[in-house]
């Protein structure tokens, strides 16, 4: 049950009350690290202890070259002294909209510890040797999901199942032999590089 008060009718919802969002600390420069990479792995590490769930889940938003944006939730995967790292296919549209223009939004929202952290900056992607690291690093569920994976297009209901059982065959899934799945070519990393 919702602890939120609305009036609804067919063509109007109104949300008259909500939680009150408590900030559980005033943010000054006295009280933060003078490096925002620095402060953001505190508040992180923070998120993590403090049992929110899914603490990497962030909001990426991209816009066409006209700027209509887009949002969606994907995954925060690395820090690093250049930006923050996300993972996914080259063909979606959010790579899509990345490479005609390369700029992005982030947002994590950590409702359990009342705190939310922005990201705005230029992107990159990462290099095929990083991109392998990682894809390399994944459960063969995933690396597999990755390649039957058409994001951003329409699919029967099928389809995507029908993709897998073929990959599982001609990588020989499941056989005693240790599978090595390639990185596809459409598959990889962006860099956010916050400004």
């Amino acid at each position: 049950m919702s602890t939120i008060d609305v009036a609804e009718t067919k063509d109007t919802i109104h949300v008259r009350s909500h939680l009150q969002y408590n900030a559980p600390e005033h943010i000054s420069p006295q009280n933060v690290h003078p490096s925002p990479l620095e402060q953001f792995h505190i508040w992180f590490n923070e998120a993590r202890n403090a049992g929110v769930r899914e603490p990497e889940s962030m909001s990426l938003s991209t816009a066409t070259p006209s700027g209509i944006p887009s949002s969606r939730m994907v995954l925060f995967k690395q820090l690093d002294k250049r930006g923050f790292v996300f993972y996914t296919n080259y063909t979606s549209r959010k790579s899509k909209e990345l490479d005609k223009n390369p700029n992005a939004a982030l947002l994590f929202f950590w409702r359990e510890i009342s705190r939310q952290v922005r990201i705005v900056g230029k992107v990159e992607k990462l290099s095929e040797e990083e991109s392998e690291e990682y894809f390399q690093s994944r459960p063969v569920g995933s690396q597999l999901g990755a390649l039957a994976s058409k994001q951003s297009a329409i699919i029967g209901e099928n389809d995507l199942q029908e993709r897998l059982e073929r990959l599982r065959k001609r990588h020989r899934i499941g056989e005693s032999t240790e599978a090595k799945i390639p990185l596809p070519d459409f598959w990889g990393g962006w860099r956010v590089l916050p400004r």
